[in-house]
């Protein structure tokens, strides 16, 4: 078992209020992703979780009993830091085992999980060497098997993937999401970055300045987000903003459109606008384009040989259907005008 509900949890720094409530309930086996921009108070709800913070008020259930005054070793939950934290003079096999020999756990039940677990990793093969042998990724490798030979109720991951370069990056999201799989072991992941949030979670929970915005599943929040602070921060390149005359024809104080819900045209459309820079992804490349109703470039996404360089002349059609509205507070309007 490892279900989580935060309820009524509050957390203040002296005077300075930086969880003013929260509600969460995650369910067994769920990987769930905190999402937000720096000093959101994603890391802080990951800590209070794990007990590496006592809360102002409010209750930390997990598995359905109360676990606010618990100490972190009680909690039976694993956490997995940016940093590594390995043990430099151990090997890796050595390092895998620390909390087992901490555990006082037998040798024959250490060498089989660690066994099992190194296979899970791909780690079989450099059990005796040690961290400075191995590259990033195998060194976060060993930081989360050091986790998983635990058997913990849910993992915690708190930004593990910030010290690998992007190429890195890429395969342990993929790597974490297939242990995932695997084990079936709750997760809660907190990160930045949204890419990750939404290529990893079941369910995310976007927050601002330590307020929940909106819980949903990934593609719940990129199609109907609640508001514009959700709307601009999930999907990469961000979602395009509109105000003015444009807005009002859908009776809105403000739209917004994704790039990839602009089509482009040499001689009629919605808008009027100046291409700026042009990015060749491949099978894609992005316009970025200066619109008149628009205060920041507009983003569009387009066939790599749609043939328009930087400084031509292009007219925007929006899709209609799928046109996100919002009123003068920034939330979202689904509602038929």
């Amino acid at each position: 078992m490892g279900s989580i509900t935060l309820k009524n949890v509050t957390k203040s720094f002296d005077d300075v209020e930086v969880i003013p409530q929260v509600n969460i309930e995650i369910r067994d086996g769920e990987f769930v992703v905190f999402v937000g921009p720096s000093g959101c108070g994603k890391s802080t709800l990951l800590r209070i979780i794990a007990g590496l913070e006592d809360v102002t008020s409010g209750v930390v259930e997990i598995n359905n009993q109360d676990a606010t005054t618990l100490p972190p070793a009680d909690r039976s939950l694993a956490m997995v830091f940016q940093s590594y934290a390995l043990y430099p003079h151990m090997s890796v096999r050595k390092n895998i085992a620390f909390p087992l020999r901490m555990a006082k756990i037998d040798k024959a039940e250490q060498d089989k999980r660690i066994e099992t677990v190194a296979k899970v990793l791909n780690l079989t093969d450099y059990l005796e060497r040690r961290p400075a042998q191995l590259s990033g990724g195998q060194r976060q490798r060993v930081a989360i098997g050091r986790a998983i030979v635990r058997e913990p109720s849910a993992f915690l991951f708190d930004e593990p993937l910030s010290n690998l370069d992007a190429a890195l990056r890429v395969e342990m999201r993929l790597e974490i999401s297939e242990l995932h799989k695997k084990l079936g072991t709750t997760m809660i992941y907190v990160t930045h970055d949204q890419i990750e949030a939404m290529t990893m979670a079941d369910k995310i929970v976007v927050l601002q300045a330590g307020v929940i915005e909106q819980v949903g599943s990934p593609m719940e929040l990129y199609d109907k987000p609640c508001n514009k602070f959700v709307a601009g921060f999930i999907g990469s390149p961000k979602m395009n903003f509109l105000e003015g005359s444009e807005a009002e024809k859908y009776n809105a104080h403000t739209i917004g459109v994704r790039p990839e819900h602009i089509s482009i045209s040499a001689k009629e459309g919605d808008l009027l606008g100046t291409v700026g820079v042009v990015e060749h992804l491949g099978s894609d490349t992005y316009l970025h384009i200066s619109c008149e109703n628009s205060r920041e470039q507009m983003i569009v996404r387009a066939n790599a040989n749609n043939g328009f360089k930087y400084g031509d002349t292009i007219h925007l059609t929006l899709d209609v259907k799928n046109i996100h509205r919002f009123n003068n507070h920034g939330v979202c309007i689904y509602e038929t005008p």
